[in-house]
C-alpha cells in the first residue's frame, strides 16, 4: 500500500518528512512531498502503486488508491492521479462516490484540505488537529507526533472545511434478488471473476492462501488469470491451513511458499506485529502475527496479494451466523461488515504495508459488495438438512476447486494457523491473576477482556506510550472475555 500524511499549512516540508518517515515502510519505492500555499501534502509508495506517482508533482493530491475505472469518470485523462483531480474539480467532492476500488485521499485547494475515504475503510486514514491546523495520516504513528487529538476518519466519507464532514456512501440493507440458486450463483461467480480481473496484473500479484473457502476462490480464479502465480501460507506445525492450501496450491498449479513456525517463535514476533498493527485487540493480534510473517514472505516475490476478507461478512461465514433467525441475518452481516475497517481490514492493510506490499480483497470489490448485499439470507445459510455458511458462494465456485474445500467449514484465520491457545497460554505464564485485576481497566472506556489482550496491551502501550487513546483501538465484536 502507499502512505499518505499532511497538515493544512503551507511550508511545513520538514514535518511532514518526518511524518513520512515514521510510515516509511508502506512506500520502499518512492516518495514526494508537494508544498502548497496553504497545505502539505506527502506520500510514500511501494511497487504496485509506482505507475500511479509517475505525475505526482504536477497534481495537489496524495492518494492511497485503487482507481480501477479511472479512465472511465475522467474523459481526457491521461493518468489517475490526473483523473481525480480533474473530478474533483469539474463535478465536486461527490465524486468519490463513483470510484471503483479503496482509496484514502487528500486534495490541497483553495477551500482547504478535502479527504476522502472509502466505503468499507479499506484504506487507513486519521486525522486530528495540530492547534488549529487540520492534520492527516495513514497511520497513528505519523500522525501522533503532531497531535494527541486523534480520530480515525470514517469509511464512506469525505471532509471539506466549507462543507464539514459529509457521508457519501453506506453499506446498508438492500432489497432482495429475484432469481433461484442457480442465477444467483453465477451471476455471483461473473462479479467475482471481474473483481480478480481488475485487481490481477501479470507478474505483480499473489494470494495469501489459507485453504479456506475465501482465499482459495481468490487464487483458483486468479490462477486461470495469470500464467504463473505465488501461493503463499503460514502456520504451526500440524495446522488444517497448511494441508488445505498444499491441496489448493496443487489443484490450480501454483508456485507455492510455505513457511512452518514453532510455537516457540510466537512470543517474539509480537513487538513488531503490534508495532505495524497498531492494536492490542486480542484476536486481531492473534490472528496477525502469522499474517505478518506471510506478508514477509510475499513481498520477497511479488508487489502485491489478494486476499479472501469480507467473505465471511458478507456470505454469512462464522459459525454463529448460522444459528440466527434468517429475518436477523442481513442486519447482521451489515453490521459485521461495517466493522472491518479498523478489525480484519486493519490487520491486512498493516501485515501487507508493513512490508511494503499491497493487498486487494477482491470480495470487497464494489460490484460484489453491492450484488452479495442483496442476496437472499436462504441462499447464504443453507445446505441439505444442515444449515451451512456461504453455502450460494460455496455453490458459486463449484468445480473451481476440489470439493474438499469447497464444502469446508470456517476455520477463524489463527485456528486454522494452528495459533489456537498457543498465545493465550504464554500470557497465562507472564501475566498473573493479582496483576490483571490490577490492570485491566485501561482507561474509563476501555476495559481489557483477558490476559492475552493485557500482554498485548503492555505491548502497546510500550510503544506508543500516552500519544494513543485506548479508545481509537477496535475491538473484534464477540471477543472473549474473563
Amino acid at each position: 500500500m502507499a502512505g499518505i500524511a499532511g497538515i493544512a499549512l503551507g511550508r511545513e516540508a520538514r514535518g511532514v518528512e518526518e511524518a513520512l518517515d515514521a510510515i516509511a515502510h508502506r512506500g520502499p519505492s518512492g516518495r514526494h512531498v508537494q508544498v502548497e500555499a496553504q497545505a502539505t501534502l506527502g506520500e510514500v509508495w511501494g511497487p504496485a502503486e509506482a505507475r500511479y506517482a509517475q505525475d505526482i508533482s504536477a497534481h495537489a493530491l496524495v492518494m492511497d488508491a485503487e482507481a480501477h475505472n479511472w479512465a472511465e469518470i475522467a474523459a481526457g485523462a491521461v493518468s489517475p492521479r490526473q483523473a481525480l483531480l480533474d473530478c474533483y474539480r469539474q463535478r465536486g467532492p461527490g465524486f468519490v462516490a463513483d470510484l471503483d476500488g479503496a482509496f484514502a485521499l487528500a486534495i490541497a485547494g483553495p477551500k482547504g484540505v478535502f479527504l476522502a475515504r472509502d466505503v468499507v475503510g479499506k484504506s487507513p486514514l486519521y486525522w486530528g488537529r495540530r492547534g488549529k491546523d487540520l492534520c492527516f495520516a495513514s497511520e497513528i504513528k505519523a500522525i501522533a507526533r503532531w497531535t494527541r487529538d486523534i480520530e480515525e476518519f470514517p469509511p464512506g466519507h469525505y471532509y471539506r472545511p466549507d462543507l464539514g464532514l459529509v457521508s457519501f456512501q453506506s453499506v446498508e440493507e438492500q432489497p432482495p434478488v429475484e432469481g433461484d440458486a442457480e442465477e444467483v450463483a453465477r451471476e455471483l461467480r461473473a462479479r467475482l471473476v471481474r473483481s480478480v480481473q481488475k485487481r490481477v496484473k501479470e507478474g505483480e500479484v499473489g494470494v495469501w492462501l489459507s485453504g479456506g473457502l475465501d482465499s482459495a476462490t481468490m487464487a483458483a480464479l486468479a490462477a486461470r488469470q495469470t500464467s504463473r502465480l505465488e501461493t503463499f501460507v503460514v502456520g504451526l506445525p500440524g495446522a488444517s491451513d497448511l494441508e488445505h492450501a498444499r491441496v489448493v496450491a496443487d489443484h490450480i498449479g501454483s508456485r507455492h511458499h510455505e513457511r512452518i513456525c514453532s510455537p516457540d517463535e510466537l512470543p517474539g514476533m509480537l513487538e513488531e506485529a503490534i508495532y505495524h498493527l497498531e492494536s492490542f485487540d486480542a484476536l486481531l493480534v492473534r490472528s496477525s502475527v502469522l499474517n505478518y510473517l506471510a506478508g514477509r514472505i510475499a513481498s520477497e516475490h511479488v508487489p502485491a496479494v489478494l486476499s479472501g476478507e469480507g467473505g465471511d461478512e458478507l456470505f454469512a461465514g462464522y459459525g454463529y451466523l448460522a444459528e440466527m433467525p434468517l429475518e436477523s441475518l442481513p442486519a447482521e452481516l451489515v453490521d459485521i461488515t461495517n466493522r472491518l475497517h479498523n478489525t480484519a481490514l486493519q490487520r491486512v492493510d498493516r501485515c501487507s504495508a508493513g512490508h511494503g506490499i499491497q493487498a486487494r480483497p477482491g470480495f470487497l470489490d464494489r460490484d460484489v459488495l453491492a450484488y452479495a448485499l442483496r442476496i437472499p439470507a436462504e441462499l447464504k445459510i443453507a445446505g441439505n438438512g444442515e444449515r451451512m455458511g456461504k453455502w450460494i458462494l460455496r455453490k458459486a465456485v463449484e468445480g473451481l476447486l476440489p470439493d474438499t474445500v469447497t464444502w469446508r467449514p470456517k476455520e477463524k484465520f489463527w485456528e486454522g494457523a494452528g495459533v489456537q491457545g498457543t498465545l493465550a497460554a504464554h500470557a497465562e505464564e507472564v501475566v498473573s491473576d493479582a496483576e490483571f485485576a490490577a490492570e485491566r481497566a485501561v482507561s474509563d472506556s476501555v476495559t481489557l477482556n483477558t490476559k492475552e489482550e493485557l500482554l498485548y496491551y503492555r505491548i502497546f502501550k510500550g510503544q506508543f506510550g500516552d500519544s494513543v487513546d485506548p479508545a481509537l483501538v477496535g475491538r473484534t465484536k464477540g471477543a472473549p472475555s474473563v
